[in-house]
């Protein structure tokens, strides 16, 4: 009882780091999704040990070992395509690790400067800085508890609270799972609220948010993973393989799919450059009454370049380049789409993948029209924030989401997947299908309930097709994006402190 009440600062951290990195086998493409309380507890258990300086060391620990393990895709990149030495990009790992940490080193000094213990706090600091990293210098949101729960027992909270509300869950139950080891509450008392705190979650999913939307005729998509390698892509030697591979797959696909996606920037190469090709595109896809939804790189008459997808095929609005519905990326990935700051890191454009800096889109946007169908749109990246396309669902009353990317960027690594569990959230707080192609995977279609309906295998070209019904009502979440947990995280926050102070 004294090595979990009061460990050496060494047991603390070799036994954090372990509980940090066992977490990643809760999220896809493992999920496990149970470890997560086990993980959690660890961190939970670091925050409160009695020693500041143990509890932060501990918790340096738990991050190192998190995110170090959960997010070491990030070298595939630099390895494979940015040509990085495999040593620095490790380093560079490990940098963005201490940084993530950064945020839970402030859960634990709050914790200790307040000397908080009880779950319901704890779980509402977490909440509180878990958004300063979902938002300082743009947001680094990944790995967030409440994923791993988007296939537990437990997932309904999310149309309520967002997945906010889930690492709410997650921290509140790995609180008092720590209090009953620590036994430093009355055993009873710990029970019954573990018990309470899962049945209601439990009864969550019973909640009837969304319903099938009969009055609306399902819309016959094709979703297309071209599979273009990452090495091949930008190469001008196999720009005709590129568009050789996309018209097989797309030919059979014409005048019997009303809707056809086609991934993130599928043809390489700046819109200006491929107008012709896409002015037939369009043309053919009119005469044969279908609709393409095609990922592009815009530069309008600003000279300003946009990351973008387009509609082609509508009979009544012929495709221009300036005037065509279309969807700019809001948010860009530093370092990958932009480089942060300005001229200050322009050097380290040499290092990291692309040479060029985008231009945003506006934070809420039109949908995309296509069949007569909204699309609340989503380019790679930008599906992990949740708050967008809630703001943009709310906005738009969208018929489906859509997402399109190219993650071949990652290769076989575990990155797609847990990107892919992310896009799943976003279906399942918003109670609406959501649509993915991606260029080597995973394409696939989910369904209100953030279950996967059909995927097909990553590293082939290959072809989804399949009939998807809209749904009507709205989730509690669509309504009131994450400020319902923010309100309660303040709340229990507010009866925390009062607590403090009457000590």
């Amino acid at each position: 009882m004294k090595f979990v009440k009061n460990p050496s600062i060494l047991t603390a951290c070799l036994l954090t780091a372990v509980l940090g990195g066992i977490g990643t086998l809760a999220y896809s493409p493992f999920d496990l999704w149970g470890l997560i309380y086990l993980s959690a507890a660890g961190l939970i258990w670091a925050a409160t040990l009695p020693q500041r300086k143990t509890a932060l060391w501990a918790t340096f620990a738990w991050s190192l070992g998190c995110f170090c393990v959960g997010v070491n895709w990030v070298h595939v990149s630099m390895t494979q395509f940015g040509g990085v030495p495999l040593v620095v990009s490790y380093i560079a790992v490990f940098l963005l690790a201490c940084y993530l940490a950064i945020y839970n080193l402030l859960f634990s000094y709050i914790a200790q400067q307040f000397q908080i213990r009880t779950p319901f706090a704890l779980a509402a600091i977490f909440t509180f800085t878990e958004y300063l990293r979902g938002v300082v210098f743009t947001g680094f949101p990944w790995l967030q508890f409440g994923y791993t729960q988007i296939d537990s027992p437990f997932a309904g909270i999310a149309p309520l609270l967002g997945v906010e509300g889930l690492t709410f869950f997650v921290m509140v139950v790995s609180g008092c799972l720590v209090l009953l080891v620590k036994k430093s509450a009355k055993t009873t008392a710990s029970l019954a609220t573990l018990a309470v705190l899962c049945g209601l979650a439990f009864a969550t999913k019973f909640i009837p948010f969304v319903q099938i939307d009969k009055q609306k005729q399902p819309l016959n998509v094709s979703l297309v993973q071209g599979n273009i390698e990452q090495k091949m892509k930008w190469d001008p030697a196999h720009f005709d393989y590129t568009l050789q591979t996309y018209q097989r797959l797309i030919s059979p696909l014409l005048g019997k799919s009303d809707v056809i996606v086609l991934p993130e920037s599928a043809i390489p190469a700046l819109e200006t450059q491929i107008y012709p090709l896409l002015s037939q595109l369009q043309q053919v896809a009119a005469e044969k009454g279908s609709e393409v939804i095609i990922g592009t790189l815009y530069q309008d008459e600003s000279e300003q370049l946009f990351n973008s997808a387009v509609v082609l095929g509508k009979p009544s609005q012929p495709y221009n380049l300036h005037n065509t519905m279309r969807y700019n990326k809001h948010h860009l990935v530093p370092f990958g789409e932009y480089v942060p700051f300005g001229s200050v890191l322009d050097w380290m454009r040499d290092v990291f993948i692309l040479p060029i800096n985008l231009s945003q889109g506006e934070f809420v946007q039109q949908p995309l029209f296509s069949k007569k169908r909204k699309f609340n749109m989503a380019i790679c990246y930008e599906v992990i924030f949740g708050h967008q396309m809630q703001q943009n669902q709310q906005a738009q009353q969208s018929d489906y989401l859509l997402t399109i990317t190219n993650d071949a960027w990652f290769g076989a690594s575990i990155g797609p997947w847990q990107h892919f569990q992310m896009a799943r959230m976003r279906a399942l707080e918003l109670g609406k299908p959501l649509l993915r192609a991606a260029n080597t995977g995973i394409t696939a279609v989910i369904g209100a309930k953030g279950e996967i309906i059909e995927q097909i295998p990553q590293f082939e070209a290959n072809v989804l097709t399949a009939q998807i019904q809209p749904t009507k009502g709205e989730t509690l979440f669509t309504k009131t994006g994450s400020w319902l947990i923010y309100a309660l995280s303040l709340f229990c926050l507010i009866l925390s402190f009062a607590k403090f102070r009457k000590k």
